[in-house]
C-alpha cells in the first residue's frame, strides 16, 4: 500500500426499528438486541408509525436492519392470535443466534460477552431473559385486569405503569428509550439476584424452630433471599455477609415476633459489635450499606441462630 494512504473498512450501520411512543414490549425488544445480540450494541434506533417499516421497505430483507413490535415480520406479534410478544420473540431469535455461535445476517466478535449460559447441548439460555419475556407478554395481553387486586394503588409501581408514566411525560421517543433502558436493566438484575436467591433457599438453608414459627438463616452475600424467604413462608430470616462479616435479621410483619430479647442478648455477646434494632422490634440489624460505619459482629451464625432458637 502506497505511504500516505490507508484502506477504509467501512462497516455497515445496523439499525433497529420499532415504533413511536414505545411501550414496554417494543422497548424491552430493543433492549435485548441493543444488550444480548452479538455486534448490535451500537445499534441505531429508528421510529415509525406503529405497523410500518422503515421507509416502506420489505421486512427482514436486509440483514442489517431488525424490526421489533412493527411491519409484522419475525420480530412483530400483531400479525397473530398466538399469546406472545415482540420481546419473547426477540429473546427466541438472540437465544438462537447466540446458540448457533454466530449472527447470521451480520458476522463478527462480540465485545461485549454474554450475561447468559451455554447449556450442555450448545444452546444459550438465560433464565433471567427467559422469565422477564413471559411476564412482558402478561402485561403486553393486558393480563393484570385479572388480578384479584387490579386497582390497587401499589400496582402503580409495577414496570407496565412506569412506563405508561414515561410514555406520558415524553413526547421524545428516545427519551422514554433511554430511561426505559435504565429500568430494563435494574429489573434484569433483580431477576438475577431472585433466581440466584431461589437457588440459594432450595439447597443452602439453616432451618431452625423459633417460638414464633419456623426460621432459617444462611451465609451469602445475595440479599434477595431475605424477602424471598418471608415470602415463601419463614417467620424468621438470618443473613450474614461472609465478606463483611454484616447481619440482618428479619421477621415477618404483622405476626407477635419480637426481637427485643435477641437483641439485648446479642449486644452482650457481643458489645464492641454495632446492633440496631427496628421500632418495629421485627428488623435486627448488624451492618448495612445506609451506614458504613457500623461495626461487623465476631458472632458465628450458629451463635446467632443460637439466640433465636426456640
Amino acid at each position: 500500500m502506497p505511504v500516505g494512504l490507508y484502506r477504509v473498512i467501512l462497516v455497515p450501520m445496523l439499525i433497529v426499528v420499532t415504533h413511536h411512543v414505545p411501550d414496554l414490549d417494543a422497548v424491552t425488544s430493543v433492549w435485548l438486541i441493543k444488550r444480548f445480540l452479538p455486534n448490535w450494541q451500537d445499534a441505531e434506533v429508528k421510529y415509525v408509525p406503529s405497523g410500518d417499516s422503515l421507509d416502506g421497505q420489505i421486512v427482514d430483507n436486509d440483514p442489517k436492519v431488525l424490526h421489533v413490535d412493527t411491519g409484522f415480520g419475525m420480530l412483530d406479534h400483531h400479525q397473530s392470535g398466538e399469546f406472545t410478544c415482540a420481546a419473547k420473540k426477540t429473546y427466541v431469535y438472540i437465544k438462537k443466534i447466540i446458540g448457533m455461535g454466530q449472527d447470521s445476517r451480520f458476522r463478527g466478535n462480540d465485545k461485549r460477552g454474554g450475561n447468559g449460559k451455554k447449556r450442555g447441548n450448545g444452546k444459550w439460555h438465560d433464565e433471567a431473559l427467559e422469565r422477564m419475556s413471559e411476564v412482558i407478554c402478561f402485561y403486553d395481553h393486558f393480563k393484570e385486569a385479572n388480578l384479584p387486586d387490579a386497582t390497587a394503588d401499589y400496582q402503580l409501581f409495577s414496570g407496565t405503569a412506569i412506563f405508561d408514566g414515561l410514555r406520558s411525560m415524553y413526547a421524545e421517543d428516545e427519551k422514554i428509550m433511554e430511561a426505559g433502558f435504565l429500568i430494563l436493566d435494574a429489573i434484569y438484575k433483580n431477576f438475577k439476584e431472585r433466581i440466584w436467591a431461589e437457588e440459594i433457599l432450595g439447597s443452602e438453608g439453616i432451618k431452625f424452630a423459633t417460638i414464633w414459627g419456623k426460621g432459617v438463616a444462611f451465609e451469602t452475600i445475595n440479599d434477595a433471599v431475605l424477602k424471598l424467604a418471608q415470602k415463601s413462608g419463614f417467620m424468621v430470616v438470618v443473613r450474614k455477609d461472609p465478606k463483611k462479616g454484616y447481619v440482618r435479621i428479619k421477621g415477618m410483619p404483622d405476626t407477635k415476633v419480637d426481637f427485643t430479647a435477641a437483641y439485648e442478648k446479642l449486644k452482650g455477646l457481643d458489645p464492641q459489635a454495632t446492633w440496631f434494632l427496628h421500632s418495629s422490634r421485627k428488623i435486627l440489624l448488624n451492618g448495612t450499606t445506609k451506614n458504613p460505619e457500623m461495626k461487623p459482629t465476631r458472632l458465628s451464625l450458629e451463635e446467632i441462630i443460637k439466640v433465636l432458637k426456640k
